[in-house]
């Protein structure tokens, strides 16, 4: 029997990590499938599963290579990992050293800005409740843009020339690249926190999707969404939809267009201007016509030519309303002095004064009560007699009460 090498555990395992590590096919290699169990550790480096429908992969992505991740991975989701096979000394397990991941069916940058825009879309940001209106006339206008692009001089140029009065103010900034990002959210805050401008407009012209990528970065959306000050949004040609698009007050198709939107066009408002002003004396004219028409009405009446006579005519009237007054009285004087005669007759019939006179006496007591009974009296009691013509006094003598028969 010939004598075999016996290995450790460790040396076999080092041998294969060699063998894998010196094959050509190992150390440049591309795996597409479905992502599992993906977790990111506090260290910063990733740890996943690469599977398909009948074998797994371990994978492991180092914080060097996962900061240059454009989108964030999540699980069940198909997409191409590139990298190294090594081993894993420790484990005797060989897995997949990541340094890229690509997913399926569209680019990183495309599932980047769908995962930002769901995000933002979720807290709000997009909302049309939070976007202001644009200033009517604005007078100081920022532009964050590149100083160096065709750009920003098509849009001062066509701000000189459809509103002059406005004061335009250029924030320089990178639009490309990786500091591009902050240097445009730091102008839109300085913008606010100085208030340099009623308007801002921020973009810069066309390109691919990594050219204008600066324009979905997190931080340009919550600056803009931040700011009080009115902004446009102008990011590439009329297809590029960005983020900034979405959160911006107002989205033009192009810069060129975000000046033609910031104001008004001076020579439109020169001819609404003389509209106005043609209507208005055309109004003033009507009017003046009116009241010559009325002047003119006014003057053929009588009062004016001969007032005299409009006089004479009041003075009539008047005669003729005072008698009228004046029968009106005296029939209603008449009609009260018959109603007066009728009452003091109906008055004097009712009248005690009157029984008197028919041989009647009233009588009462001293307190001046009328005596209706004897037995308000008694013998000795004084009484006074009312009569018609007079009265008098007398003591009563006796007191007789007359029976029911």
């Amino acid at each position: 029997m010939d004598e075999t090498r016996v290995f450790s555990v460790s040396e076999l395992n080092g041998l294969i990590k060699e063998l894998f590590d010196h094959t050509p096919l190992f150390l440049n290699i591309s795996v597409r499938g479905e992502l599992s169990n993906y977790k990111v550790y506090p260290s910063g480096h990733h740890y996943f599963t690469l599977k398909d429908s009948e074998s797994s992969l371990r994978c492991v992505m180092f914080k060097s290579s996962a900061m240059h991740l454009r989108f964030r991975p999540e699980s069940g989701m198909s997409v191409t990992a590139f990298g190294r096979i090594s081993v894993f000394p420790r484990d005797g397990a060989y897995q997949l050293y990541c340094s890229a991941l690509m997913p399926e069916g569209t680019g990183d940058l495309q599932v980047a800005f769908e995962q930002l825009k769901k995000k933002l879309d979720e807290e709000g940001l997009f909302d049309e409740a939070h976007k202001k209106p644009l200033p009517d006339y604005p007078q100081r206008i920022a532009i964050v843009t590149s100083s160096a692009g065709a750009a920003v001089h098509d849009m001062i140029r066509i701000l000189g020339h459809r509103w002059p009065m406005s004061k335009v103010l250029l924030l320089p900034v990178r639009v490309q690249g990786a500091e591009a990002p902050a240097e445009i959210a730091g102008a839109i805050r300085y913008a606010n926190r100085h208030a340099i401008a009623d308007l801002i407009i921020t973009g810069r012209g066309g390109g691919s999707i990594e050219d204008l990528w600066a324009f979905n970065d997190e931080r340009v959306a919550r600056a803009i969404y931040a700011s009080e000050i009115p902004v446009i949004s102008a990011v590439g040609h009329e297809p590029d939809v960005t983020i900034s698009d979405y959160v911006a007050d107002r989205r033009a198709s192009t810069p060129s267009n975000a000046a033609e939107i910031a104001v008004p066009d001076a020579s439109e408002q020169r001819q609404m201007l003389s509209s106005v002003s043609i209507r208005s004396a055309q109004a003033m004219d009507k009017r003046l016509r009116q009241m010559r028409s009325e002047t003119e009405n006014l003057r053929s009446r009588r009062v004016l030519r001969d007032a005299g006579a409009y006089l004479d005519d009041r003075r009539i009237e008047l005669d003729h309303l005072r008698d009228k007054l004046g029968a009106s009285m005296e029939s209603a004087l008449a009609r009260k002095k018959r109603d007066q005669v009728r009452l003091a007759a109906a008055l004097d019939a009712m009248s005690p004064l009157r029984v008197l006179t028919r041989g009647y006496a009233v009588a009462s007591d001293e307190n001046g009560r009328i005596v209706t009974s004897t037995k308000m009296i008694r013998k000795g009691s004084r009484l006074h007699l009312r009569l018609s013509d007079g009265g008098a006094d007398c003591t009563v003598e006796s007191v007789k009460e007359e029976t029911e028969a």
